[in-house]
């Protein structure tokens, strides 16, 4: 895409051991971290392994179905991706060992990247090799906490792995990483520039590295899978305390830089950008970049056609720069969400994501006219009920393709309205108020706070967000009316006795509006202990759901069970206790003897 930095695979091979000739692909590393060109090459080699088919390209979206978007037309087992949506998945599953793969591999480079840079002359004078760090930083933090949030536990080390003798590590405590990633982050915030000062999204900033840092401080205080009392744990309140004053720290220091925001043209244009290969880093505060366009399809992503409305391909490809690619929708969202968003009385969206978010159309190719051809009436649509993730449209995109299958097409994993709703629940969660950072909070002052709590802020931000979109602002007077049945189903596992149980119920769909298939939903439902619960109800609302004309569903074919028996069962499936993580890859268990041949709970 147009300024984007493609980011081709650099490998350093340092070779730990003797030989007896080295290989022409063989560095000295004193010889070779001598210039910031070749300090910013070794960085690159970080982005390399992020963007990936083989990780956030393709292999990682099934890990972000939850309750409303899932994986692949079927539920029989495929050993990658549906299995990994439908919770079949076994410590075989490929894709599961891909991401592992992949993420442990960015992070070795990126330790030897920060180690190597730090050791060149003049570092502690050169700014350019200390944002250099800065990247590295941010990135094994980004890698590092995914390794957390999917297995929980994990081996860990901020050395780079110089020899096969390292390489077998044990199992390090999930908060002896956390303390690396936030200490990572720290660095981060403090050496990446400011977003005022950089046109691209495509390489981290600032309020990147803050967004990124609340993040972390709200898993943190959420609930995880302990391995050793097979239960959901979480820290104390206190602790807990300690986390939520942490996020509004960094929220505070975020908005004092003054920059970030909703995007000016507003929440449909903002995806249309992304399709469009559009930086403008206002909203987006860090995007991974893809690039089909080199001759291999190693750094190129799905983005849009794995999980954006179906396009068929043109016949034979006539043409090709005036078509389409084709877009094979493999990811379905649950069919009844479009009527959970609010509409004005002649059903039009009020709440202008609808129909960005959620697509009941398909493209279909004529041969007799050689068009491709948007319809609402084809089969997929009115007798199998598929509907489609909408914010990365093939339709969007400009036409014509060299792959058909493949796309440039950035996923961005931290925005603005991700921040101001993390900002929300921590102000929820606590008793802070705004202006008021936890070293000023004393004494009797601080009881007040944590007696009250500040839920009115918290109301506040998440309307912000609401507002942006064109939705009613959530108040006591239309709090039934828009978060409780018959508009959504109602949430049995969160009480809203109180305002602050009033503020989770709406963050819990909120969140859903607004950040839904971007890869944050099962982690929020898991942190807040509730995964589980959601799976189960999301299953149970499909099983009894009634679709009305204006759902445009063959209601002569429709049967709910027979449906959610053929297209989702994570509710069914979905076990407490085990499909919190997921299993360490077997080829891992077999090689690393340091894991004791245990895995994780329910898992060989």
């Amino acid at each position: 895409m147009k300024n984007k930095i493609i980011y081709t695979l650099f490998a350093l091979i340092l070779a730990s051991c003797e030989l007896t000739e080295q290989p022409t692909s063989y560095y000295e590393m004193d010889s070779y971290f001598v210039t910031e060109d070749k300090a910013k090459m070794a960085v690159v080699g970080i982005y390399d392994c992020i963007e990936t088919i083989n990780y956030y390209g393709q292999y990682i979206m099934p890990f972000f179905g939850a309750d409303d978007m899932f994986m692949v037309r079927g539920t029989g087992s495929d050993g990658t991706r549906r299995d990994i949506s439908h919770y079949m998945y076994t410590s075989s599953n490929t894709w599961i060992a891909s991401v592992w793969k992949y993420a442990y591999l960015g992070i070795d480079r990126a330790n030897l990247a920060i180690s190597n840079i730090e050791k060149m002359q003049g570092y502690t004078d050169n700014v350019t090799l200390q944002e250099l760090v800065a990247q590295a930083c941010f990135l094994r933090a980004f890698l590092a906490f995914d390794l957390v949030r999917f297995w929980g536990d994990v081996p860990f080390s901020t050395q780079y792995t110089s020899g096969y003798e390292e390489t077998s590590k044990p199992r390090m405590n999930r908060e002896l990483i956390y303390e690396q990633i936030i200490k990572d982050l720290n660095f981060a915030k403090e050496h990446l520039p400011k977003g005022s000062t950089t046109s691209s999204s495509e390489v981290p900033s600032s309020g990147a590295a803050r967004a990124l840092l609340m993040r972390v401080y709200l898993q943190r205080a959420g609930y995880s899978l302990n391995r050793e009392t097979v239960k959901l744990t979480r820290p104390d309140d206190n602790t807990r305390s300690v986390y939520f004053n942490a996020v509004i720290d960094e929220w505070e220091a975020f908005q004092s830089e003054n920059y970030h925001g909703f995007y000016n043209e507003g929440y449909e244009q903002l995806f249309k950008n992304y399709s469009q290969l559009i930086l403008n880093n206002q909203e987006s505060l860090w995007e991974i970049a893809f690039e089909p366009n080199q001759g291999e399809t190693d750094n190129a992503g799905t983005w849009a056609t794995y999980n954006g409305p179906i396009v068929a391909a043109p016949g034979e490809y006539p043409g090709t720069s005036n078509y389409m690619g084709r877009a094979n929708a493999f990811f379905l969202v649950l069919p009844y969400w479009k009527t959970f968003y609010e509409t004005n009385d002649d059903g039009t969206p009020k709440d202008q994501r609808r129909d960005v978010n959620f697509v009941d159309y398909a493209y279909v190719w004529n041969a007799s006219t050689e068009t491709q051809n948007k319809t609402y009436t084809n089969s997929a649509i009115r007798n199998n009920a598929y509907r489609y993730p909408g914010k990365w449209r093939r339709e969007w995109m400009a036409l014509g393709f060299v792959d058909p299958n493949n796309t440039g097409v950035n996923y961005c994993p931290l925005r603005y309205a991700d921040v101001v709703l993390m900002a929300a629940e921590a102000y929820n969660e606590t008793g802070n108020t705004p202006g008021h950072s936890r070293e000023t909070r004393q004494g009797a002052a601080a009881e007040a706070y944590n007696e009250t709590g500040n839920t009115p802020e918290a109301w506040k931000l998440l309307n912000n967000v609401r507002e942006r979109a064109g939705a009613t602002p959530i108040t006591n007077a239309n709090y039934n009316s828009l978060l409780k049945a018959p508009k959504v189903y109602n949430l049995a596992f969160i009480s809203d006795t109180d305002d602050t149980g009033k503020f989770r119920t709406a963050l819990y769909w909120e969140r859903a509006f607004e950040l839904c298939y971007e890869g944050q939903r099962k982690y929020d439902l898991l942190r807040w202990g509730i995964l589980g619960d959601a799976l189960r109800t999301a299953q149970e609302y499909l099983e009894s759901w009634q679709p009305n004309e204006d759902d445009n569903i063959n209601m002569a074919k429709w049967n709910p069970k027979t449906w959610a028996s053929s297209n989702y069962v994570a509710g069914h499936n979905f076990v407490d206790g085990k499909h919190e993580l997921y299993p360490i890859p077997l080829a891992e268990m077999q090689s690393n003897a340091a894991l004791n041949g245990q895995n994780n709970p329910g898992f060989e």
